[in-house]
């Protein structure tokens, strides 16, 4: 099709171009995603093989079936998946809940996980139990669900900082992420990631019936779903008021307050309906906890007897149509959720802050500081805009882009309530993945470091000669390698100060997660 103006050939241009590079991104993007999850499934079966189990004081429920022909192979390969709170999700996807406590782990992952082993693993039940092909759906289906969070975070990253060198090596630097093994192993981090992140880009793109949903499932896959109904209030009401700003500055007369008043209308109820969806599942998922234990129809007769067992052995309630229900059926707001967080992990306001969690609270300091450091950072840039909480513009028709973008506002706020959320109401050392499967600031923020911080990511050449990073010839107008972390990594000794914290720090806990995590050690 022949241009009808030059203006029409340069935006044409423009867009080819745009989309070319955004091709290249997610390619270079899931190619090392792919490779890291790889590494990672191998070293786990390495360290989980050279390293004995740590003797924790840790759920491990009987095993109830005979193992099969492949059971002792898939349990050597990624036995180090299952340990800690992976468990509860293999025991919740092969037996249901039974314990009181496993209502603390929501529904959505073990559903997946059963859901793999009954559809795509089920030609290998002949030789592989239902505990062999749960495992092996873990691997496969967080090593899918972890690349799909990663086109997600690219996606999210590229609509919110304007800035595709940023969003690139963002991206990256996920793929090493410090929650790395919590990615891995038989957790619902992944999951929740991919749905978080891929929900804020239809949101940021302005498709919120479809944001809904995916925050409405990932509620479903963790409490802390409920956090992203924020997202929903606040950026349509962002939304809303430039469409008045801009309607108040075109028109005239009786229509301008029929338009105010419809916007107004409109917001009302995607904000009330869309809360009531994403609040769906989680609201489902209690009542379902009420039900089980409140008013039970299981009698003890028809649990396992050594699942009973061990449940009289460490405390674990059960549900029983004959005895009586739990003090906590009583209460006038019923939530089995909060009474596990109170009773059996100890979680609540200040309750952690002993001398005793004094090495976990370090073990969380690394991204506790990313936190405070992006949200110092972002408020010494837009002291103004934070202060109107972003709600009204600078006058700037095009934001500069980057992590100080005025679009960025909101992920930096909810950086900063999760940040003290989970310094003061949970177990610190469950920050890291905590926020790393949550937010995309901990990234932006140690991209945006690196880019301000790094020389040899920069156009101009360094001071020695012999640490260049070779450029692309496909990608020669980025300035950067296709993969500016592999060019780092050989170079790192001559590496800034600042780059070899953020890569070390990243490095680090992307190694020791997998080597303690994996042989019942504590971990974050």
């Amino acid at each position: 099709m022949v241009c009808s103006s030059a203006d029409g050939c340069r935006n044409r241009f423009v867009h080819s171009l745009s989309v070319s590079s955004m091709t290249m991104d997610v390619k270079a993007v899931v190619e090392f995603a792919t490779v890291t999850r790889g590494l990672s499934l191998v070293l786990q079966a390495v360290l989980n093989a050279a390293i004995p189990d740590h003797e924790a004081d840790a759920f491990r429920p009987p095993r109830t079936e005979e193992p099969l022909y492949l059971d002792p192979v898939v349990d050597w390969l990624f036995g180090g998946l299952a340990h800690w709170d992976a468990e509860h999700f293999l025991f919740i996807a092969e037996r249901g809940y039974l314990y009181e406590h496993n209502f603390a782990f929501f529904p959505l992952f073990p559903i997946v996980l059963r859901g793999l082993a009954e559809t795509l693993l089920w030609p290998l039940s002949s030789w592989l139990s239902v505990r062999g092909r749960l495992l092996l759906a873990v691997a496969l289906g967080n090593t899918a669900l972890f690349l799909l969070s990663v086109v997600a975070l690219y996606a999210l990253s590229r609509a919110v900082l304007q800035d595709r060198r940023l969003a690139l090596l963002s991206s990256l630097l996920y793929c090493f992420t410090p929650a790395n093994v919590f990615m891995t192993a038989g957790y619902s981090e992944s999951l929740f990631a991919a749905l978080t992140f891929g929900g804020l880009f239809l949101l940021e793109k302005g498709f919120t019936l479809r944001a809904c949903l995916a925050f409405s499932i990932a509620t479903a896959a963790r409490s802390n779903g409920l956090v992203n109904i924020g997202f929903l209030l606040y950026l349509p009401s962002l939304n809303a008021i430039s469409q008045i700003r801009v309607y108040r500055a075109t028109t005239k007369g009786h229509s301008k307050v029929l338009h105010y008043i419809w916007v107004i209308l409109r917001l009302l109820l995607t904000s009330f309906f869309g809360t009531v969806v994403i609040a769906l599942p989680f609201c489902a998922f209690q009542y379902y906890g009420y039900r089980t234990f409140c008013t039970p129809s299981t009698s003890l007769e028809q649990i396992h007897p050594a699942l009973l067992s061990l449940g009289e052995r460490r405390g674990y309630r059960v549900p029983d149509e004959n005895g009586p229900p739990p003090l906590w059926c009583m209460r006038p707001l019923p939530l089995l959720y909060s009474h596990i967080q109170d009773v059996y992990w100890d979680v609540g306001f200040l309750r952690y802050f002993e001398l005793k969690q004094i090495p976990n609270f370090i073990l969380a300091m690394p991204m506790a500081t990313l936190a405070i450091m992006a949200a110092y950072a972002y408020f010494q840039a837009n002291p103004e805009l934070c202060l109107r909480l972003g709600l009204w513009g600078t006058g700037l028709e095009k934001p500069t882009p980057g992590f100080f973008n005025p679009k960025a506002f909101v992920y930096v706020v909810h950086s900063t309530v999760l940040l003290v959320f989970g310094t003061l109401c949970m177990h610190v050392q469950v920050l890291t993945r905590f926020m790393a499967s949550s937010s995309p600031v901990p990234f932006w923020i140690s991209a945006h470091l690196l880019l301000l911080n790094e020389p040899l990511l920069h156009r101009r050449k360094t001071s020695n000669p012999n640490v260049q990073l070779q450029t692309d010839p496909k990608n020669s107008f980025m300035h950067t390698p296709q993969n500016p972390i592999l060019a780092l990594l050989p170079h790192f000794k001559a590496c800034s100060p600042t780059t070899q914290t953020i890569l070390g720090y990243f490095l680090s806990y992307w190694i020791l997660g997998l080597a303690l995590h994996c042989n019942f050690l504590p971990w974050t």
